[in-house]
């Protein structure tokens, strides 16, 4: 009997221990990719508006074309960015100084990015790694710690992000991140506003940001926690279209 009790108590912590080996960032991430929308991401062409400007992504065999339009009165200015930048008024290309291109490339990469979340967590110049679950707010979350590598990182391949995913659904409901221009600083995003559109899955943010930059990205989780955060801003989505 004892034997039978010995061994019964050995399978036991080894299911445990399996279903600890199971819990890896890549498994999270792609679970949340799954829930969020999958291979629509990949089949849609996708369109919103964000604070005035419209956005646009279309898939083309396998790469991606971003568009931002901005309407003024008569004037109407196209950016496009796919392997290069292009930027056209009233349908005239234009040339444009390769600082501001680069930097407007980077402002239309950072709205999608936001935007289509958790989606490019599986880009290939992303490192990810699993920190273990925390609680926050009275739910249980997986946190993981995203990285890129220099190689097609783009511009900002140092900032750190780290990302909590609802063990229940495994959608991220937070995210936080150090980023290094413009002086540099922290923000932590709670998710709010959680709707789906034809399949896909879209929030709006409410945006954080420490009240001292001595705190470390991965502490913003407590900070929100124990209501130590300021906030700044709120990031909506409007008119969202999939086609």
């Amino acid at each position: 009997m004892k034997n039978l009790v010995l061994v019964l108590l050995i399978t036991m912590v080894s299911c445990k221990n399996s279903k600890k080996e199971t819990i890896t960032a890549q498994a999270i991430i792609n679970s949340s990719i799954k829930a969020a929308g999958g291979t629509l991401y990949e089949t849609k062409n996708v369109a919103f508006g964000f604070r005035g400007l419209m956005y646009q992504l279309e898939p083309n065999e396998g790469k991606k074309v971003m568009r931002r339009t901005t309407v003024n009165d008569s004037l109407v200015i196209e950016d496009v960015v796919s392997q290069d930048f292009k930027r056209y008024i009233n349908k005239t290309n234009v040339v444009v100084p390769d600082s501001m291109a680069i930097k407007y490339t980077n402002s239309i990469n950072s709205v999608f990015y936001f935007a289509l979340l958790p989606y490019g967590l599986n880009d290939a110049a992303v490192k990810k790694e699993y920190l273990g679950e925390v609680s926050i707010k009275g739910k249980e979350y997986y946190k993981v710690k995203v990285t890129f590598y220099e190689e097609n990182g783009g511009e900002d391949f140092e900032d750190v992000y780290v990302y909590w995913f609802n063990k229940n659904t495994y959608l991220p409901d937070y995210l936080a991140y150090k980023f290094y221009t413009d002086g540099g600083g922290m923000r932590f995003r709670a998710a709010y506003n959680e709707r789906y559109v034809s399949g896909v899955r879209f929030v709006d943010y409410e945006n954080y940001t420490p009240k001292s930059n001595e705190v470390s990205v991965m502490q913003l989780d407590s900070l929100y926690h124990t209501n130590q955060l300021q906030l700044l801003s709120k990031i909506e989505l409007n008119t969202i279209n999939l086609y």
